[in-house]
């Protein structure tokens, strides 16, 4: 039987998940699977009464998850916002595998995403044949979360269009979706609630509406504060990664994450770590998922055609294509920061050889 390639957080964690049932004896609201502590606990990690260890999801501030999750056992809907790479899908799937069981139930936000995306469309050869029947609708993702009580995400929100978008509008409000269609409507089974992202490089892109931000509760998913908080995002990620892609590398030397978050960190806020030298900033966001991204090209190229352990040389194309978005731009900034401080930092010669020998 074939592996699949990623499962759902529910099937990946299933054993974390049992655990904290077994442990959580405090009031849960409607429909939920385990009490809002037990949540935070799954998201934040830590020990349980019996012993059990519970791997963190998110490093971060707990009082945000706190708030996040306050907001799901409400009326309100919940949109997570911040920088590309926050952690916000993340974050969004781990929330709706504890609280519902179920992460599956997505609305992915695109250009072309459509309104029977978030309503209901047709099986056209049934309505063709019998007219219009509620066996000739095929539900959507937000009808069936209706119908069940789950929660359901949409991810990247202001990607979708915004008239689109406002059909969220009823069912946030009135918690029902019309269909005019058979003069009826589905109405909201308690426990259904949105959980939706959206990053500020869309802003201005489809920008929502009075209507659509007033119902929902915002919480900003900020990067990482210090380094140390980064870099250990980025090793727990990729171990958890290179296991589950069954990389036959060994994991990366916490030096070498240090060194590449540090690069990323100090291009992002255009200044070095000391605050000693200001520095051109790239059009990218350089994020912490794109951190992750880099590292994990660069554990596949050593273990298929090196010896295994990462070196500069593996990291090195894969941190200059998450640089160099605009050749000209980009290319200016990264060539600056090559010369001025990898060249010149203690520890740093191997990578500035890899990087420049790719940039000449």
């Amino acid at each position: 039987m074939a592996h699949e390639l990623r499962q759902p957080a529910e099937v990946q964690l299933a054993e974390e998940l049992a655990e904290l049932k077994k442990t959580d004896d405090k009031p849960r609201p409607p429909s939920w699977a385990m009490s809002p502590w037990a949540v935070a606990t799954y998201l934040m990690g830590g020990p349980l009464p019996n012993g059990f260890i519970v791997s963190p999801k998110y490093i971060g501030p707990r009082r945000l998850m706190e708030i996040a999750i306050s907001t799901l056992a409400t009326d309100r809907a919940l949109l997570l916002f911040g920088v590309p790479g926050a952690a916000k899908s993340r974050v969004s799937e781990h929330l709706s595998a504890a609280i519902s069981g179920d992460s599956t139930r997505i609305v992915q936000g695109t250009a072309g995403t459509a309104e029977e995306s978030i309503r209901y469309g047709w099986n056209y050869a049934r309505l063709l044949a019998e007219g219009p029947s509620w066996n000739a609708i095929v539900p959507s993702p937000v009808m069936r979360s209706m119908q069940e009580g789950r929660l359901v995400r949409v991810e990247e929100l202001t990607r979708i269009p915004s008239d689109v978008q406002d059909s969220l509008i009823t069912i946030l409000s009135e918690k029902a979706l019309p269909v005019p269609e058979l003069n009826a409507e589905v109405r909201a089974v308690r426990g259904l609630n949105v959980i939706a992202t959206a990053n500020n490089r869309d802003r201005g892109v489809n920008e929502l509406s009075s209507a659509l931000k007033r119902r929902f509760n915002t919480v900003v998913l900020p990067v990482p504060d210090t380094l140390d908080e980064e870099v250990d995002i980025v090793r727990r990620r990729v171990t958890d990664l290179g296991r589950a892609l069954e990389i036959p590398a060994k994991e990366p030397a916490l030096a070498e994450v240090r060194r590449l978050v540090t690069l990323f960190r100090e291009l992002r806020n255009g200044v070095t770590e000391d605050g000693k030298t200001k520095l051109k900033q790239p059009t990218g966001s350089l994020s912490t998922a794109e951190a992750i991204s880099v590292v994990n090209s660069g554990l596949a190229l050593a273990a298929f055609f090196g010896d295994g352990k990462m070196t500069a040389a593996d990291v090195a194309a894969s941190v200059q294509g998450a640089v160099v978005k605009d050749p000209v731009q980009d290319g200016v900034a990264w060539r600056e920061y090559l010369e001025i401080v990898v060249k010149e930092r203690d520890g740093w010669r191997d990578l500035y050889r890899a990087c420049r020998q790719l940039a000449d």
